[in-house]
């Protein structure tokens, strides 16, 4: 805006003001602009106002019909068009609809959108370092208007009333740089990004989040990306699949304001921008249903995905996504891959004469003798439009491809690898053939390039990736996301469970021997005894309540989002809300209990059998009617303490957590070690409860009891030996078996290790694979680089393991025949 148009701006502003009778401070409690600003603005120094300011001044202000049109025109001719924006750009582009009034959004609300939207872009341009998207300039993405048929009417675009006129056709051709100013030109905020695979859509979406939270106006949305690929619309609407993946993502998110979490108060505010990331991803059975989901959603959206596969889900949805731009991402030219290309070889001595691949420093690189063939053959007229290009050059027309090149002959270590072998006409008679040698050639050019970093062996390191992309393969629907906390579950169901009743045996075993030997109640062979009984019983206990899970579909923990607070909920709250929390943490109390209850009865009974097998082998083998009948006072009387107590336990646990206040966990690691100490504490913590609650529980039960099923004893010496080995014994199996971080350690780091399917340290593998650019972190998950690059890993270590495709069991569909997980 110039001078004088700011200059008649303040004037119109300080008018405007001194008419309501407001101070500055006024005016910004009124209005929620801060005064800081209100000053620039007045004093003519604000060089962009935001329009959504300026409208909140306005009602605060309570301008007439007359002074709102005078601010209208001096923002209409004096606001310049984004740098960015092509030539043809209009002077103001009309946003993308704001969010609501901040008379209407809460203070926490608003610090909670102003701390995401730091986040989001600190980790996104984090990211984009990683990818090496500036290295060394971003390869060129640009867009052109797609097959109207897949947008929806320009009148519905632009959100117009009806009878007014039709808008003029629009240009919806740009590039990387400008597509946030792009977006902000479509009135109604919703945009299709077309284009196949390895285009460039993800990047695209990076750059988007990056650029508009540049220039964010307070209480507007907040650009979030989403790998939409795992979204079941048959499952839930998208407004809570969204809810739910923030919280995951930024699991500070999940702290509770006005009875439900800040993400489903900042979903409720409006202050969401959803990037919807891979909807090609989406089961394909699923993606008409998707779309009409994203319908059903109103607000403005980003959403990219394959050309063919968006264009199914329209004509199976009857119509495309309302209210949307649709567009399609270009192929590269080859100018653009032969500009690019040269300039990430290394110099090598002895380079010389006068070379043309544009390396800039009069040296001739590899790349020369390549690039020159494929700019002939697109001179001759066969090379942009796919006619007669050599297959070269058709696979080098994805952003996705032509970086592979990269990594295989500019930055890796292939001893005489030489791009123009990439020309032979008998070895690559096709694109797909260039394609597949450059994903083949990805994973052992990236270890090779490093090898002190952590010495994984190539050929080791690809079979461990193959592992993993092969078991995100699904018959039905295939997954993105590797999260750590679902590695354990790629071992077949019969395996999951066998190993929570080892850890359970084991677990008790040990407790009952350490325990025994502490308090000496017991000779050492009956102690013995005690424990080899006491193990298995727990084990099959712990195993069954784990196999009723797992086929009830709960046999996968997420990570846990809460710590323990020993603080009321609500304190220092006014009183209505403390009485609203504490109404809610007797629900979560009573549900917990009850949910608990059930396998602590369980418990019991496995304590109680043990303890029968023992008296038998102790004094001779006795079977008649007073045995069973002691035997079933046993069950029903240990499944009572071991179930209220457990219950009990777990019920107060459950009424003390508060959120995970960490917003640096939303990383994969991050969340992994957070994990590891919430775990802990609860260990912790639960060792000593659940022993006080059993042994002095217990005795309480029993006095109820006695006399009713039968006369009863419970002496309070061996009460608190029972309640010590229910507490070591349940704590550690309850870390092991129950948590998403201790099906990490005992599945992904000892289990999996142990038959070859993965490295002793996990963690550090995928990391390292991260850092080296084949997985990438999508929040609190890794993803693989692409998915094309999954399926390739998955392929073949499907034809290692096999010599063929591995079969889909239809018992367990993360296991092929052969595998033993």
């Amino acid at each position: 805006m110039t001078t004088d148009r700011l200059a008649e701006l303040a004037a119109l502003l300080k008018d405007l003001r001194k008419r309501s009778g407001l101070t500055q401070e006024q005016l910004a409690h009124a209005s929620e602009v801060s005064e800081s600003t209100i000053r620039r603005l007045e004093g003519g120094r604000a060089q962009n106002p935001t329009l959504l300011s300026l409208a909140k001044l306005q009602d605060a202000l309570g301008a007439g019909p007359e002074d709102r049109r005078r601010l209208a025109e001096l923002l209409a001719n004096g606001r310049a068009a984004p740098a960015e924006a092509p030539a043809e750009a209009p002077a103001e582009a009309p946003p993308a609809p704001a969010a609501r009034s901040g008379m209407l959004v809460r203070d926490d609300v608003r610090s909670a959108a102003r701390d995401l939207a730091l986040e989001v872009r600190r980790r996104w341009r984090v990211e984009e370092e990683q990818r090496r998207v500036h290295d060394p300039f971003p390869l060129p993405v640009r867009w052109r208007r797609t097959d109207p048929a897949l947008s929806d009417h320009e009148a519905n675009i632009e959100r117009l009333p009806p009878g007014a006129a039709a808008p003029l056709p629009t240009d919806l051709s740009g590039d990387l740089p400008t597509v946030a100013a792009f977006y902000r030109r479509r009135r109604s905020g919703r945009l299709v990004i077309l284009g196949r695979a390895g285009s460039g859509k993800s990047v695209l979406t990076i750059r988007f989040v990056q650029d508009f939270l540049e220039s964010r106006a307070e209480l507007e949305r907040v650009p979030v990306i989403f790998g939409i690929g795992s979204w079941d619309p048959t499952a839930s609407t998208l407004r809570a699949w969204v809810t739910e993946r923030l919280v995951r993502d930024h699991p500070q998110l999940a702290d509770r304001v006005a009875g439900r979490s800040m993400a489903d108060a900042l979903i409720e505010a409006d202050l969401v921008l959803p990037v919807l990331d891979g909807f090609d991803e989406i089961a394909e059975g699923l993606r008409g249903r998707a779309l009409e989901g994203l319908n059903e959603f109103s607000s403005p959206l980003v959403l990219t995905s394959r050309r063919e596969e968006f264009a199914e889900a329209v004509g199976s949805a009857g119509r495309p996504l309302v209210w949307a731009t649709v567009i399609e991402l270009a192929d590269l030219t080859t100018e653009d891959v032969a500009s690019y290309l040269p300039r990430t070889a290394r110099r090598r001595p002895g380079d010389g004469g006068t070379g043309d691949g544009g390396t800039g420093d009069g040296g001739r690189g590899m790349w020369d003798g390549v690039m020159g063939r494929l700019r002939e053959e697109a001179g001759s007229g066969g090379g942009d439009d796919g006619g007669g290009a050599p297959a070269l050059a058709g696979a080098l027309r994805t952003p996705l491809m032509t970086a592979l090149a990269r990594t295989l002959y500019s930055d890796g270590d292939r001893p005489g690898g030489d791009p123009a072998e990439l020309l032979d006409a008998r070895a690559f008679p096709d694109e797909s053939s260039v394609e597949e040698h450059l994903l083949a050639g990805f994973v052992p050019a990236v270890y090779r390039s490093r090898p002190r970093d952590r010495g994984w062996d190539p050929e080791r390191a690809e079979l461990w990736l193959g592992y993993l992309a092969h078991h995100l393969a699904h018959p039905d629907r295939e997954r993105q996301d590797l999260a750590w906390w679902e590695i354990g579950d790629f071992l077949p169901s019969r395996q999951r469970v066998l190993s929570v009743v080892l850890t359970a045996t084991l677990c008790t075993t040990l407790s009952t021997w350490l325990i025994g030997f502490v308090i000496g109640r017991l000779p050492a062979w009956e102690n013995a005894v005690q424990g080899a009984l006491m193990g298995p019983a727990a084990g099959l206990a712990f195993g069954a309540v784990y196999a009723v899970m797992n086929a009830r579909g709960g046999g996968t923990f997420e990570p846990a989002y809460v710590r323990l607070r020993l603080r009321p909920r609500g304190g220092g709250r006014p009183a209505e809300a403390g009485r609203g929390a504490r109404r809610g943490a007797v629900r979560i109390f009573t549900a917990r209990f009850g949910a608990v209850l059930a396998g602590g009865f369980v418990m019991g009974l496995g304590c109680s059998c043990a303890l029968m097998v023992q008296q038998q082998l102790a004094y001779g083998p006795r079977l008649n009617r007073q045995v069973l009948e002691w035997m079933a006072t046993n069950m029903l009387v240990f499944g009572l303490i071991f179930g209220a107590g457990a219950g009990l336990v777990f019920g107060l646990l459950a009424a003390l957590e508060a959120p995970l206040d960490v917003a640096s966990a939303a990383n994969p690691l991050g969340l992994l070690a957070a994990n590891r100490a919430i775990v802990r504490g609860q260990f912790l913590v639960l060792v000593p409860l659940l022993a006080l609650s059993v042994g002095f529980g217990g005795g309480l039960i029993v006095s109820l009891l006695d006399g009713v099923v039968g006369e009863l004893n419970w002496d309070t010496r061996d009460g608190l030996q029972i309640g010590c080995v229910v507490g070591l014994a349940g704590g550690l199996s309850y870390a092991l078996s129950f948590t998403a971080w201790g099906h990490w350690v005992i599945r992904a780091r000892l289990w999996l290790p142990m038959a070859g399917k993965l490295p002793w340290d996990t963690a550090a593998f995928l990391d390292d694979a991260y850092r080296r650019g084949v997985l990438r972190q999508a929040g609190a998950v890794y993803q693989f680089r692409h998915v094309r690059l999954q399926h390739h890993l998955g392929r073949a270590y499907r034809r290692s393991r096999t010599g063929r495709s591995l079969r889909w069991s239809p018992v367990d569909p993360a296991a092929g025949p052969g595998e033993s997980g």
